[in-house]
């Protein structure tokens, strides 16, 4: 239920991080032919990749060892337990060349059972690894918007696309569109709608960024994420959890964020946003939708999709929530996904990224930087970028917001999916991100 495509990065500033699930869709990749490995540099930077591509190969990595080579910020965004399994997800990795080096940073490509990666990597002023990237090769990017809708069609049957600038009012004004209005699946990408509704309660003074969730165990939700494996009962801040919910789309810091505002918030909230809002009532939780699909599936689904809106909110408290987690079994194949999702327009999701935008609460623009995906646009042209995705079997979409130098605001969304075969995120999540790259450069051209 991400999209993000980093399989586990970090800074101090700006972590991002995410499931393996982006570059392992079950495609087996050929490798290419084996290359002489590039000299590393004697740098700190290059003593860390020396020391990394070593210890990749004979995993799990101890966590004395993790500690003793990664900054504190790193793992607060990214534990050992996780970076383990992310690096175990590759199925190895050796370096194939290096593009950019100085003695704290350098970035490259590297080979792994799922194919080439990019990799970035820098440490801070103790020499530790303080951000680690993988994401996957960027593809050149279209030229024309009539390049665009081929590549775009050419992804899933059904597709929907907005480019539009946001107008001081607030509006989205289309600049280029593919079925702007269609309401498509959005898979994790209906966290803006939570981060929004967790944002106008502290805007109202009814909630704090610095008030305790407590993950309860009925709270919990399954992966993408790491709130899930702390303590029962331990506490986790608003802001954190919010941080979480985006950089690196944790499940359980939605559902926590969605129990503290309250369903019938993120409900209204979605009103405010979205011409669509009827679609997603009740809201579901993540764990709830991971109950729907997972567990005992179609009995429980079918079950909750033959009843009308009050019959479904009191099936999800009476059976779903009584529902052990551990009776979800992952699902590779589409699953009701015209009828079992989170689900907007390209103009609805614009509305979403204008509306956090116009409320200007402070940790939002934190919240919302923490990961591009690999995008990649030229921080100096483009000093603030945004991104929220999701996706599951069948469902891909991506939404950036980002700004410009001369304080020009756009949002680029694309919204993917295909009810019977699972999209191909290996090839797919590449494509939207070049789409989405071509976007930006022909908007700041108009």
């Amino acid at each position: 239920m991400s999209a993000a495509l980093a399989l586990a990065a970090a800074t101090t500033a700006a972590p991002a991080a995410a499931a393996p699930a982006a570059v392992s869709a079950g495609a087996t990749l050929a490798a290419p032919t084996p290359a002489a490995t590039p000299d590393i540099p004697n740098s700190p930077v290059g003593e860390q990749l020396r020391w990394l591509l070593a210890a990749a190969a004979a995993l799990p990595i101890p966590e004395d060892q993790i500690r003793a080579h990664f900054s504190t910020g790193f793992l607060t965004q990214v534990p050992p337990a996780q970076l383990n399994e992310a690096l175990k997800s590759l199925g190895g990795l050796r370096l194939e060349s290096l593009t950019q080096v100085t003695p704290t940073a350098l970035s490259g490509v590297v080979t792994t059972a799922q194919g080439r990666l990019q990799l970035s990597m820098s440490v801070d002023g103790d020499g530790r690894i303080d951000t680690l990237l993988f994401g996957l090769e960027q593809r050149e990017a279209p030229r024309s918007w009539a390049e665009l809708d081929k590549r775009l069609r050419a992804l899933a049957p059904r597709v929907g696309f907005l480019a539009a600038e946001v107008r001081g009012d607030g509006r989205c004004r289309p600049v280029h569109a593919v079925a702007p209005t269609t309401p498509r699946p959005l898979g994790s990408m209906f966290k803006l709608y939570v981060l929004g509704a967790t944002a106008e309660q502290v805007k109202k003074g009814r909630l704090s960024w610095d008030t305790s969730l407590t993950i309860r165990p009925e709270l919990k939700s399954l992966p993408s994420g790491t709130l899930q494996d702390r303590p029962d009962n331990s506490t986790v801040s608003v802001r954190e959890a919010a941080k979480l919910m985006i950089s690196i789309s944790d499940n359980t810091g939605a559902d926590l964020l969605i129990d503290k505002v309250g369903r019938a918030r993120v409900e209204a909230q979605m009103g405010r946003w979205s011409g669509h809002a009827a679609l997603n009532r009740p809201f579901l939780t993540t764990r709830e939708l991971f109950l729907l699909k997972g567990a005992d599936y179609p009995r429980l689904a079918k079950k909750y999709l033959s009843l009308d809106r009050s019959g479904r909110s009191r099936y999800l408290s009476a059976t779903v929530a009584r529902t052990p987690l551990t009776e979800v079994e992952p699902w590779s194949k589409p699953r009701d996904l015209d009828r079992l999702e989170w689900f907007a327009s390209p103009e609805d999701v614009c509305r979403a990224f204008s509306g956090l935008s116009a409320l200007n609460t402070p940790p939002l623009s934190e919240v919302m930087s923490a990961n591009d995906a690999g995008l990649g646009l030229d921080p100096k042209a483009w000093p603030t970028v945004w991104y929220k995705g999701g996706s599951e079997p069948g469902v891909l979409a991506m939404g950036f917001l980002a700004r410009d130098a001369g304080g020009r605001t756009y949002v680029v969304t694309v919204l993917t999916s295909d009810p019977r075969t699972p999209l191909d995120e290996t090839t797919a999540a590449p494509e939207l991100l070049a789409l989405a790259r071509g976007s930006f450069a022909m908007l700041a051209r108009v």
